[in-house]
């Protein structure tokens, strides 16, 4: 069918430009591999599709991905519904992430704020915190309608930036890069 091989064309244009992030993607699993070595944490948040993306990466490096290996410690904040729930209701939306992390981070640790548009304002206000508090903030975007990351790209620490606009393929690409992440630190941490 003319449709679906369409979808698998952009698909392949995607994963394509995102090669172009290579050394990047590199360089920012050793960041993550380094914040563990040295017994931090690493954090993730997003919303909607990337809610489920921070909750699969976290997952992966508590449980394990695809050797054995130590769990490792990372939140999701996208999960505690009473804390989510309270905060929204207390502080407002925009607050949701940024509480978590005055109440759960500390320097050195690690924030992995995943954004399609890069203008995510709960997001930005955590990395903002993260930044004041020692965090360590990588953002993975989408390119967004400015073709740059967004807000998100400006305040991260470290931005990775998926070279496409289109919603479901940056998604789809950011559970990649993830999985590339998963991969790395498996390799420095197996038994």
């Amino acid at each position: 069918m003319p449709f679906i091989s369409a979808l698998f064309d952009a698909h392949l244009d995607a994963i394509q430009a995102l090669r172009t992030q290579e050394t990047r993607i590199r360089e920012l699993g050793e960041e993550l591999i380094a914040c563990l070595r040295y017994g931090n944490r690493i954090f993730l948040c997003g919303n909607g599709g990337s809610a489920a993306d921070a909750q699969h990466i976290a997952a992966e490096l508590v449980c394990r991905f695809e050797t054995k290996r130590r769990a490792l410690p990372a939140i999701a904040l996208t999960t505690d519904t009473s804390a989510l729930t309270a905060i929204g209701n207390d502080f407002g939306y925009e607050r949701v992430f940024a509480r978590q992390i005055e109440a759960l981070a500390r320097p050195g640790d690690v924030l992995i704020g995943i954004s399609t548009s890069g203008n995510s304002g709960n997001i930005v206000a955590a990395m903002e915190l993260a930044d004041e508090m020692g965090v360590i903030s990588i953002g993975l975007l989408g390119a967004g309608a400015d073709q740059c990351g967004g807000r998100l790209a400006e305040i991260a620490a470290h931005a990775l930036v998926v070279p496409v606009q289109q919603t479901a393929r940056v998604q789809e690409c950011h559970i990649l890069v993830g999985h590339i992440w998963c991969a790395m630190i498996d390799a420095a941490f197996v038994e």
